[in-house]
């Protein structure tokens, strides 16, 4: 297992995807060239259908498996539901709610959080069953903290401390068609930087921010904030109505662009090109722009 410190600047550990079905989150994703997990059962009513890559990150697909106890969840407390469900409330069942940071430390940070004004309640212990491609099973466990500003409920940020590492074999789930090996960058649109800013540099434990620029750099990603109008000059995407924090994009990094390219055109998925990048706009079960770029 990646160590994770509760000192220094936090890594990038996975993104949370939520979505209306798993059934069609993993058929697209399966269409842009990536091996999907097996189906994980939360003990609070969500599941999921995750993206592991090479570089120790992963995408989080996450659906309402069982609504009555993720509204058991909600009452009980549960950050991680009731966050959930403020984003499909605010935006719909398909998008991009949040940006997990790895730590070996989450009540530290959630100690941090609440110092700083930016608690989104109390830290969260769970356990679930994973499942890899031979059918494999071991138990993976964690333990979560989280961060939000007050007001905007389209996305947060937790830290996530991975208590038990499954003793399973990941070589299959991370061998994608389309090359990917990697989160590159995650880009978010604002408009009220400063704030969103301090938030970032807490939750990422990075003091050294100051909220004049527009990225963080993380250990092993860069997590960019954007006003609406940079977006769409980036990307050509249009970046919809103004927020206070929206997760829009993740870049990733692949073996050879022309794989990529010629994977997608075979599938019958739009992209285009901007510059030396692939963009896929967001589509049902992808609940974000997914960017492609080269990386010898």
């Amino acid at each position: 297992m990646t160590d994770r410190p509760t000192t220094g600047t936090h890594p990038l550990d996975h993104l949370v995807l939520p979505t209306g079905s798993l059934e069609v989150a993993r058929a697209r994703l399966t269409s842009l060239g990536f091996v999907v997990a097996p189906t994980g059962i939360h003990p609070f009513g969500t599941e999921n259908c995750c993206v592991f890559l090479a570089d120790g990150t992963y995408l989080e697909p996450l659906a309402i498996g069982n609504e009555q106890a993720a509204i058991d969840a909600t009452a009980d407390g549960n950050v991680f539901v009731a966050r959930d469900r403020l984003h499909r409330d605010s935006r719909g069942d398909e998008g991009f709610s949040a940006v997990a940071l790895g730590t070996d430390n989450a009540d530290a940070d959630h100690a941090r959080f609440v110092d700083a004004g930016l608690s989104a309640g109390d830290t969260l212990s769970f356990s679930r069953a994973f499942t890899d491609t031979s059918g494999k099973s071991d138990t993976a466990s964690f333990r979560l903290a989280f961060a939000a500003t007050r007001g905007a409920p389209d996305a947060f940020l937790f830290a996530c401390q991975r208590i038990n590492a499954p003793m399973v074999d990941r070589t299959a789930l991370q061998a994608h068609a389309n090359g990917a090996t990697g989160i590159l960058e995650v880009v978010a649109i604002s408009d009220q930087p400063a704030e969103q800013y301090r938030m970032i540099s807490v939750a990422a434990n990075d003091p050294a921010a100051n909220g004049e620029g527009r990225t963080f750099l993380l250990p092993n990603a860069t997590l960019s904030v954007l006003d609406a109008k940079s977006f769409t000059a980036r990307f050509g995407i249009p970046a919809g109505s103004s927020t206070k924090l929206r997760f829009a994009a993740i870049v990733f990094a692949v073996r050879s662009i022309d794989v990529a390219s010629s994977l997608l055109a075979a599938n019958a998925i739009q992209h285009d090109i901007a510059g030396t990048d692939i963009v896929v706009r967001p589509a049902s079960g992808q609940g974000a722009a997914f960017i492609f770029r080269e990386i010898p």
